[in-house]
């Protein structure tokens, strides 16, 4: 009996990976919704607190793979980012900073209402500041989608990214040191950790496009090499104790700045990407507790709430500011809507740190499954009704 369950754990997540897949297959012909809504409710209902398929927590190994999917995509999203289009058009970026902004006020002013204590509050309203950029990218790449509403939606996740991650290593800062004395300690530790994660980012943006011209083959190794760099970027970050995602996402942007094209095949790293994608929500989704759902569903549907709100006033305020209609202005702010894999990692890498927050957040359980379900569904609706995705 004792072999019989080491081969069923053994078997565990490669037979969650393949029911994900076929069920986002099947349930993305049956319904036209995006494939990886599919994958989370599976992870969700095979969880060691729900089903039980799943082991207790998905440490070591699956984490890694988990970030190293997460990687890919960040990278992919850096580089998409035009850095010359934020400085030609400087009312996009203020728009963006108002809006995460104005998401950090509302939702810890939210939090504190319910009964929350301040640094709970705090660690809440720095999470609800994110768009989840695996969600974005894997729902423009499903749709095709192009246009004003497509870009401004990648740009202003990659910058929530960064100021989501800045805010909340700050606050977990003030959690590990419990005293007010040690705030600038906080500050500057997480400032060089993400400087540091840049730096990291920066280097290999430069070294992979040279190494590549060097090899004189850039249009067919292209995606083995960064899928490579990748792995070995987030591996480095992951022992170091850096941001991944800070430096996942420089790296991509500064190829891009290198003059290293992806081409049209290359597109979530091939199948490499796709597969990692799977695991990536289907992991995210089974370290969600239906008991920690139900203790934090009202908060969870005030933060959802309030911070589709806050996004689209933010985002539409500086529409015509920032060149685009009104109309246009609120789609982009209800595709910033995802929130679901980036907290889960934020809050499993906190955990890693010794700062419990599943107990103190339990609202945020709440949001990242509904947010799970419902964010790809909201980008897709947003692009569609943008008239930037084309018909299949």
């Amino acid at each position: 009996m004792p072999e019989l369950l080491t081969i069923l754990t053994n078997l565990s997540w490669p037979i969650a990976i393949c029911l994900a897949w076929l069920a986002g297959e099947f349930g993305h012909r049956l319904t036209g919704l995006p494939k990886i809504s599919f994958y989370g409710i599976v992870g969700f209902i095979l969880a060691s607190s729900q089903v039980g398929v799943l082991p207790v927590r998905g440490d070591g190994p699956v984490l890694l793979l988990a970030d190293v999917a997460f990687g890919l995509i960040l990278c992919e999203l850096g580089y998409r980012i035009n850095l010359r289009w934020l400085r030609t058009n400087p009312w996009f970026g203020v728009a963006g900073l108002a809006e995460a902004a104005l998401t950090f006020v509302a939702v810890y002013f939210v939090a504190i209402a319910f009964g929350s204590s301040v640094m709970a509050a705090m660690m809440l309203a720095s999470l609800a500041m994110s768009t989840s950029p695996a969600t974005v990218v894997r729902v423009v790449n499903e749709l095709r989608s192009s246009g004003q509403v497509t870009e401004r939606v990648l740009h202003l996740s990659a910058l929530n990214c960064v100021l989501a991650v800045f805010t909340f290593n700050i606050i977990v800062g003030f959690w590990i040191f419990n005293t007010s004395d040690d705030i600038s300690d906080a500050i500057l530790s997480s400032m060089a950790a993400l400087a540091i994660s840049a730096a990291a980012g920066a280097f290999f943006g430069v070294a992979v496009p040279g190494l590549l011209r060097r090899l004189g083959n850039v249009s067919q190794d292209a995606t083995v090499a960064f899928a490579l760099a990748v792995i070995l970027l987030v591996t480095i970050s992951y022992t170091a104790q850096l941001s991944p995602v800070v430096a996942t996402l420089v790296f991509g942007l500064t190829a891009r700045h290198r003059r290293i094209a992806f081409s049209q095949a290359q597109r979530n790293f091939g199948a490499l990407g796709e597969l990692l994608t799977v695991l990536l929500f289907v992991y995210a989704a089974s370290l969600l507790d239906w008991r920690d759902i139900v203790a934090g569903g009202a908060l969870a549907f005030a933060v959802v709430g309030i911070r589709l709100v806050t996004k689209t006033l933010g985002v539409a305020a500086f529409s015509h500011l920032s060149g685009i209609s009104w109309k246009k202005g609120v789609l982009t702010g209800l595709a910033l809507a995802p929130a679901s894999v980036f907290v889960i990692l934020l809050m499993e890498h906190a955990r890693q740190r010794g700062v419990y927050v599943a107990g103190e957040l339990q609202a945020m359980a709440a949001v990242t499954i509904m947010l799970e379900v419902l964010g790809p569904i909201i980008v897709q609706r947003a692009l569609m009704l943008a008239k930037e995705a084309p018909e299949s």
